[in-house]
This record gives C-alpha cells, sequence and structure tokens, in this order.
C-alpha cells in the first residue's frame, strides 16, 4: 500500500465475472503531478496531493446520489428529443428541393421552328403557342441515353414548362431551369449539404470537447438560422450551393451536440431506449415533411418553414444547462457544484441519501484548472482506436451500401413502375427505416450491442453477395426456355434483397453510431462521434457521387461495399459489449473496454486467454505498466476473473 500511494495509483478491485468492463470505481486514477491545481488564494483551502476518483465515478456514484434518470433529467431529455423533428426536415428538404422534374418544352409552331429558334433564330409567322411533349425524363438511377445527338435534339429549348411530382409548384430545378447541360449542378447543391455535414461533425465535435456540448449547441442554432433564412433569399445556384454547405455544417453541430447530451444524461439502463425515442421522433418528421411541402407549394416558403421552429431553441441558453458529466470528467469542479446544487433542488433529493459521500468530497476538492483531452491522444491507446475505427468503418459501409440496395429497388430495368412514383418512393424508404428501428429494440435488448450489430451486418453481407452472384445466375440460366426462370423471377428476388438489405444497412449504421457514443470516454466523446458520423456523411455521399456520372462504375461500387461487409464481420468480433455498462469518463476507462468472448465461458472453465501474471513475462507488453499493475493477477485480458 505504501508503494501505491508513493506512485499515486490506486489498485482496482477484481472485474465482474460477467462483464468485459471495469466499473469506473474501479479504474485508475490519473497520476497526482498530472493535475494542475490554480493558485491558492488566501481564502481557498490547500489542495491536496489528488483528487478522489469518486467524483468521477459518475453512473456509479454521483447520478444514482442526483436521482438517477428523475424528474429534472427527464425534462433535459425531451428537450432532446423535440429538436429531432426539426432536423429531419432539414436533412430530408433535398427530397423535395431538387427533386428532378418533368418538363416540357414550350414553342411557337413546329419542332423544325423550335430547332431554329434554340440557334437563335427569330420567328414572324405569330403562330400561337403550343406544348411539345418531350420523352419522360430520367431517373437518377436511369443510364444516360446513348445518343448524343438525341440527348442534344432534347435539350433545344428556350422556355421549360415543369410538372414537379414532390408537391410543389416551384423548386430549385424549376427556378433556374437545372436541366439537360446544367443538370450537374442539381447535383453539387446535394454534394454541398452533406459535405457541410461532413466537416462540421469533425470540427465541431473537437469543439465540443473543449467549450463544451451547450455552447456549441447554442451557437450552432444561432448560425443555421441566419444560413437557413439566407438561403431562401438565394438569387442563383451557385449561392444556394455555398449556403447549404454551411447550413449543413450547422445541422451537424446541433445533431451532434444533442446526440453527446442525450447520451450522457441516461443511466445505463435508459440510454438505448432514449436514443431510440428520438431516432422514431426524427422519423415522424420525415413521414410529415410531403404534407408540409404541399401546403408551402413553393420552395423558399418550405425553406423558411422548415428554419423557423429552430428560434424556439434559442430559449435552451436559459433552460438547459452544460452535461454535469462533461463538467466533472474534464474536472471543472466549481461549476459542478452549482449544477450538482440546482438538480438537488430540482429532483427534491434528501441529502442524507448520500450514502457514498459526494457532497463531502465536492466540498472538500481544491480548485484545479480544467483537464482537456485531444482526440490525437487516442493514437497512444491500445484498444480504443481500434474500436472506433472498426465502428467508422461499420458507418461507412452501413450508409454507402444503402444507396447501392436503393438504386436495384428503383432500377427501370424491372416491371416495377409503381417503384417510381415519388410518394410511393420516398415513403418506402421512410417505412423501411422505421421497421429497421423497430427491430433494433428487441434485437439489441437480447443480443447486445455488438450481437445485434454483428447479425445486421451479416444479413447486409448476404443481401448483396446473393444481389450481387445469384441474381446474376439466374439472369443466366433464363435465357435458357428448358429451365422454367424467367426475368419475372429474377425480378422478384432483386426486390425481395434490395429491401432486406436497405432493411439491415440502416440498422448498422445507426447502431454503429451509438455503439461509439457508449465507448467513447466522456473527455472525448464529441471528437468520437464526429469522426462515427462523418463516415456516415461519406457513406451517404456516395449516391450523388453515382448520380453525377450517370450511375457508370454502380456494379464495382457495390462490389467494393459487399467486401467490406465481410471485413467488418471479423472486425466486429474485436469489439467490447457495453450493454448496461458504465460510460467512460476519460481515456484509462476506455482502455478497459475490452474483448469478450460472444458466449460466456461455463463456471468452472478456465478461459483461454492469458492471465496478467503471464502476460508480465512478455517483453513487448510493458508499454502500459500502470494498467498492469491495477489490475488482478487473476483477471484475464479481457476482464474475467480466472477461477
Amino acid at each position: 500500500m505504501s508503494i501505491e500511494r508513493e506512485c499515486g495509483w490506486r489498485s482496482p478491485p477484481e472485474a465482474e465475472e460477467n462483464g468485459s468492463v471495469l466499473p469506473a470505481s474501479s479504474s485508475m486514477a490519473v497520476p497526482s503531478e498530472e493535475i494542475l491545481a490554480a493558485p491558492v488564494s488566501p481564502g481557498r483551502p490547500e489542495p491536496v496531493s489528488r483528487y478522489n476518483p469518486l467524483l468521477l465515478d459518475y453512473d456509479g456514484s454521483v447520478l444514482p446520489f442526483l436521482g438517477g434518470l428523475g424528474r429534472y433529467n427527464k425534462r433535459l431529455v425531451l428537450l432532446t428529443w423535440i429538436p429531432a423533428l426539426f432536423l429531419s426536415f432539414s436533412q430530408f428538404s433535398d427530397f423535395f428541393l431538387l427533386d428532378q422534374p418533368d418538363k416540357w418544352c414550350q414553342v411557337n409552331s413546329s419542332l423544325g421552328v423550335h430547332g431554329r429558334q434554340a440557334h437563335g433564330g427569330n420567328d414572324s409567322s405569330g403562330a400561337p403557342g403550343v406544348l411539345l411533349l418531350l420523352p419522360p425524363p430520367q431517373l437518377p438511377t436511369t443510364p444516360a441515353p446513348t445518343s448524343a445527338t438525341n440527348h442534344t435534339d432534347s435539350c433545344l429549348c428556350n422556355k421549360w414548362d415543369y410538372r414537379i411530382r414532390a408537391g410543389l409548384l416551384q423548386n430549385v430545378v424549376s427556378k433556374w431551369d437545372l436541366v439537360c447541360d446544367s443538370s450537374w449542378k442539381v447535383h453539387i447543391a446535394k454534394f454541398s449539404l452533406l459535405v457541410g455535414m461532413i466537416f462540421g461533425y469533425l470540427i465541431t465535435g473537437s469543439i465540443a470537447d473543449w467549450i463544451g456540448r451547450r455552447l456549441v449547441l447554442l451557437i450552432s442554432v444561432i448560425f443555421n438560422l441566419v444560413f437557413g433564412m439566407t438561403v431562401a433569399l438565394s438569387v442563383d445556384v451557385n449561392m444556394f450551393s455555398t449556403l447549404r454547405f454551411f447550413e449543413g455544417f450547422c445541422l451537424s453541430g446541433i445533431i451532434l451536440s444533442l446526440y453527446a447530451l442525450r447520451i450522457e444524461l441516461c443511466p445505463p439502463s435508459h440510454r438505448f431506449m432514449i436514443t431510440m425515442i428520438a431516432s422514431f421522433i426524427g422519423m415522424a418528421g420525415q413521414f410529415l415533411l410531403p404534407g408540409i411541402a404541399a401546403l408551402c407549394r413553393d420552395w423558399q416558403v418550405l425553406q423558411a418553414v422548415i428554419i423557423c421552429p429552430f428560434i424556439l431553441m434559442l430559449s435552451y441558453w436559459y433552460i438547459f444547462p452544460e452535461s454535469l458529466r462533461w463538467l466533472m470528467a474534464t474536472m471543472q469542479f466549481e461549476a459542478s457544484k452549482k449544477q450538482i446544487l440546482q438538480i438537488i433542488h430540482r429532483n427534491r433529493v434528501n441529502m442524507e441519501s448520500d450514502i457514498k459521500g459526494v457532497m463531502p468530497e465536492l466540498e472538500r476538492e481544491f480548485y484545479t484548472r480544467p483537464k482537456k483531452v485531444c482526440i490525437v491522444k487516442v493514437v497512444g491507446t491500445r484498444n480504443l482506436w481500434k474500436n472506433i475505427l472498426v465502428l467508422c468503418v461499420n458507418s461507412l459501409t452501413g450508409y454507402g451500401i444503402h444507396h447501392c440496395f436503393a438504386k436495384s429497388l428503383m432500377d427501370p430495368e424491372l416491371n416495377t413502375s409503381f417503384m417510381h412514383n415519388f410518394y410511393v418512393n420516398y415513403f418506402a424508404m421512410a417505412g423501411i427505416a422505421l421497421a429497421s428501428c423497430l427491430a433494433m429494440c428487441p434485437v439489441v435488448g437480447f443480443l447486445g450491442r455488438r450481437g445485434g450489430l454483428l447479425l445486421f451486418m451479416i444479413l447486409t453481407a448476404l443481401a448483396s453477395l446473393l444481389q450481387l452472384g445469384l441474381l446474376n445466375l439466374i439472369g443466366k440460366y433464363s435465357q435458357r426456355p428448358e429451365t422454367g426462370l424467367s426475368d419475372i423471377v429474377k425480378n422478384k428476388f432483386n426486390i425481395i434483397f434490395s429491401i432486406i438489405g436497405m432493411f439491415s444497412s440502416h440498422a448498422v449504421g445507426s447502431l454503429s453510431v451509438f455503439f461509439c457514443a457508449e465507448i467513447t470516454p466522456t473527455v472525448i466523446r464529441g471528437s468520437g462521434l464526429g469522426l462515427v458520423l462523418a463516415s456516415a456523411g461519406f457513406g451517404s455521399l456516395t449516391a450523388p457521387i453515382m448520380e453525377l456520372h450517370n450511375q457508370k462504375g454502380y456494379f464495382l461500387h457495390h462490389v467494393i461495399f459487399a467486401c467490406c461487409t465481410l471485413i467488418c464481420i471479423i472486425c466486429i468480433l474485436l469489439l467490447p459489449e457495453s450493454k448496461n455498462q458504465n460510460l467512460p469518463e476519460n481515456i484509462p476507462e476506455g482502455e478497459h473496454y475490452t474483448r469478450q468472448p460472444l458466449l460466456s465461458h461455463r463456471k468452472g472453465e478456465q478461459p483461454l486467454l492469458l492471465t496478467n501474471s503471464e502476460l508480465k513475462d512478455y517483453a513487448g507488453l510493458h508499454d502500459s505498466v500502470a494498467m498492469l499493475d491495477g489490475t488482478s493477477e487473476n483477471t484475464t485480458i479481457n476482464g474475467i476473473k480466472s477461477s
């Protein structure tokens, strides 16, 4: 004991039999020399050598003392749910603002006169105008015309008439005639929002770890109002695309900060369900958006209606506090005291219930300078960076392959013309996403985070491989009449595999984000969330990229993501299980989230992994002496005791 006190480390108790994560109270304390104390004034108590680790045991000590998910915390959780409705309006607005409408060319007499006018000729006949119906517009997934001459002839027009399928009388495409040679600007406009969100996730996530979640939320709301309302006043498509980039940047700050706040407010047993309720509210906004668009009738009015509700979030400056978990993890104990007293008053907590002595420890705690951590420090860890990397690849694969299945479902070669209807397509995608989230609740509740993610990734891989291999085989034999196979059978299998793939890939993407939020320590949770959400954005970015290239290379794109699903299945086995586990508060605690067997070993059975006493014999594993010394001698590297 004397040696441990001199070194500034404490020895944690043995890990639990059925858990892979050591409790927060048993994690290693930070060495005393790393604590930078502020200058002590005459009126302040003399600081002790190091802080009490009880204050960093948030889920085990602080949150139960404050009433758990009490009345006050429930109100804060509700405040994180409400903006999910507004955010879904902005995220899915591209379906309406940038929808490709049916178009006709308005001419004066005939196609020949129209051709001369398109090349600058003048018409003096004064014949009454007629409408010339051009060939049906190409869907985003339809290959480009093979004949360049026909394409040029169909685009020789001075004035277009449009019929918008998305319930609007005018949208961005019809306002600035973004068709034919200008159609590429539509894809750039779609890029702008997604690229803005990718950059926003990466930057605002790191900022949230330094200045707090609340301040990032409020700054993002203010600038989102400014850029969002300015989008509605755009004078050309270039201004529209530029402002949409900054709008996406601000939206990402709101999404990320609310996600982190929601996770950090909840006790372990409620985290997943509270997150899923927020997802359901967002999907409700997705279902309501077509009705709002039909009422607005104009894209500028729709944009203003989508942005205006964010004005209500300005009140969060007064009614929403900073994350108490983040304050205590970064050792801002002075600000934590004020917030704890406020929560005690709101929840009417009896001070006598403080069995572990949280408040006395806060009273005795000295004034320290906030200790904040950069995400770069994760590179020096053994397990944490691998976990985050695996989940980023899972998120990228899930959202990237989702577009491949959606494109197959809307393939114009199939006899599914009903899927080419805008509303059928829109509500089918929303319905599949809703069914996916509904299925996640029992699956994750029964199998846990890692088991659920593994199951959905296996379904995604099977749907992808069968669609790529089996359908080509069916198509080959359907040309032989004696086989009895036809294109109808191939089309039905294609629809089934596409729906299953969209269902499972959506679950993979959503669960990867939630999983990363749980295993990333509080001090860098914003940055970790930013990485996995940015990876999801990169996956979603493949959709407009493929549309811009007229689906060239689509098959190779699908093959690459199918191979990624196989790699992800192997990597998921290396992840820890975070179900009902306390959130890690600092990087050493995050390192304790180590791999655990999918199936727990039988009672009395020896685990196959070496114990820490045996691992000490290997010189290559001495890079983390503190972690080895702070763990029980009969504890294996996966956190399970040997008998």
